[in-house]
């Protein structure tokens, strides 16, 4: 049997706003989509289409959020990870790339309003992201970054040294990115309201409802079984990622796992508050091996960071760690930091780090590898997989049907590897720069 981290040990579980009341399917419904997966992707779907008046079934194994959607730690930059724009062109070739690029660049005016239109209670501000310049040798970069994403519409621009230490209250960093339209959330309430919108707007979700197997229906159409129930509905969509367990044969080997583990301080005291963030934004350190962290609505660092060796096994060495950078980045906090919340979530990752659509069968498809980038992108992809499921022309999407692949044997260990050579890479370039490493570096 598959088991995942634990859920009900992260802040999000203890904090977000109560699940909608939900029920285990124990019948035989119908319906125009099936939709398997309520996290982000599954969600955002099922209210495009229930608002476009298709009859939407949606299953959940666990409950509304269960997997990524309801345990990443809260950021949502509308941005692309490891690739440059550039790099996305080429390697996803028009007019494919600039359809992607469009809807994961505005996915925050979709998140901000369905957050309004629903008033979904989730901790949700958008107070901007930045990453920042460890050294000097970077800033070449964030201006590429700064041409690129605001020659595509995006708010961005490049932070000088006091600038980047105001808005951060960090003097570590020689300048940095700034995206004015990213914000952060609470994750869970944020899927939890998504939940409640899509029975508001009268979609049907069940939980404790796992989809087992998927067959055609004699009369035409699919059946999706679960273990007291069935779907029998026209179109069928899978929506599972990391957390996918049976319904499709092979749609798990789609994606090798990835751990990452994120971490909660104690409530923060508010003279620590006014000097570190005092803005209240999203911060990346700038290195490969990423720190990242950001205020919840409680005044709690939450941050986050990749195992790697001892770091994520060794508990007491782990939280050693995320003190040190911490306190590395900000030697103003006096008090002694205290993790009070420490939880692991399990990413579906692809050699390339943009989703995955399957064409699994006439009128079944599937989608994986959101490889970490959950909120923006797991909430821009409910409008792809919708018109997928109206009717829009394969050749409209963006993003392109692909035959099911299994993931390559080397991403067991190449995303492991790749950590790794980023932090050698970003070691060496900040020694040549005469910058200094932070602890543990």
């Amino acid at each position: 049997m598959v088991s995942f981290s634990p859920f009900d040990v992260t802040l999000w579980h203890a904090t977000a706003t109560a699940a909608p009341n939900t029920e285990t399917l124990t019948d035989r419904v119908q319906a125009d989509v099936c939709i398997v997966g309520a996290g982000y992707a599954g969600l955002t779907t099922a209210l495009e289409l229930v608002k476009a008046g298709a009859k939407v079934v949606l299953l959940e194994r666990e409950e509304a959020g269960f997997g990524g959607s309801g345990r990443n730690a809260g950021h949502c930059t509308p941005t692309f990870t490891h690739y440059s724009l550039p790099e996305l062109r080429g390697m996803l070739g028009e007019p494919w790339a600039e359809r992607l690029i469009e809807r994961q660049t505005r996915a925050n005016d979709r998140v901000s309003r369905m957050i309004r239109d629903y008033q979904i209670d989730c901790e949700w501000v958008q107070n901007g992201y930045v990453m920042g310049a460890p050294h000097k040798g970077v800033i070449d970069q964030i201006k590429h970054k700064v041409e690129t994403y605001n020659a595509v519409g995006a708010k961005t621009r490049l932070l000088d040294r006091e600038e980047v230490a105001a808005i951060t209250g960090s003097q570590r960093f020689h300048g940095g990115w700034l995206h004015e339209e990213a914000g952060h959330l609470n994750p869970l309430g944020y899927a939890r309201g998504l939940a409640r919108a899509v029975i508001q707007e009268g979609g049907e979700i069940y939980t404790g409802s796992a989809a087992i197997a998927c067959d055609r229906e004699t009369t035409g159409g699919w059946k999706v079984k679960t273990e007291r129930g069935e779907v029998v509905a026209d179109k069928v969509i899978f929506t599972t990622g990391a957390y996918t367990v049976g319904g499709w044969p092979k749609l798990d080997q789609t994606f090798k796992i990835q751990r990452v583990f994120v971490a909660a301080t104690q409530v923060l005291s508010e003279e620590t508050r006014r000097s570190v963030l005092p803005r209240n934004t999203t911060i990346h350190d700038g290195r490969g091996d990423i720190y990242v962290y950001k205020y919840n609505a409680e005044g709690r660092i939450v941050a986050s960071m990749f195992p790697m060796g001892r770091r994520g096994r060794d508990m007491a060495y782990t939280r050693q760690v995320m003190s040190e950078r911490l306190k590395w980045l900000h030697p103003q906090i006096r008090e002694d930091i205290r993790w009070d919340y420490f939880w692991f979530g399990e990413l579906d990752m692809q050699y390339r780090t943009v989703p995955r659509f399957y064409d699994l069968a006439p009128g079944v498809v599937a989608l994986t590898g959101l490889s970490g980038r959950g909120v923006p992108t797991g909430s821009m992809l409910g409008s792809i997989l919708s018109e997928w499921a109206l009717g829009k022309p394969e050749n409209e999407l963006a993003l392109k049907l692909e035959p099911l692949k299994a993931a390559p044997f080397y991403m067991s260990f190449g995303p492991a590897l790749t950590l790794r050579y980023y932090r050698l890479r970003d070691n060496l370039a900040t020694r040549l720069a005469g910058a200094p490493l932070p602890p543990h570096a």
